[in-house]
């Protein structure tokens, strides 16, 4: 009985080789989104559990209160017994919750 040997052409090799080279491009891992969202997770869940923050200005300035609402240039806090301020975020060096002991100074 004699066997016949099939050869792969020389053009059916390379497409299966660009193919190949195809398949472990899109493999890689994508690139990170340029927005998480995480922000506005972080405002929603504070406004929400209406945790007492302290807002420190680029000043130093601190501000106390209950972030009431937000949007994308600014954040609304809430203080009670005094007025209620409309903060824009380029004028925020950063926020925290208000711990007991802050409430007490």
């Amino acid at each position: 009985m004699n066997r016949k040997l099939i050869r792969p052409s020389l053009t059916e090799l390379k497409d299966q080789m660009a193919s190949n080279n195809n398949n472990r491009q899109q493999r890689k891992k994508p690139a990170p989104p340029e927005q998480t969202n995480a922000e506005n997770f972080y405002y929603v869940k504070q406004m929400q559990s209406k945790t007492p923050m302290v807002v420190v200005l680029q000043d130093g300035e601190e501000i106390r209160g209950v972030i009431e609402w937000y949007d994308k240039n600014c954040i609304k806090v809430h203080r009670p017994g005094a007025p209620n301020l409309l903060v824009y975020k380029p004028s925020i060096k950063y926020l925290y919750k208000q711990n007991e002991m802050d409430e007490k100074e």
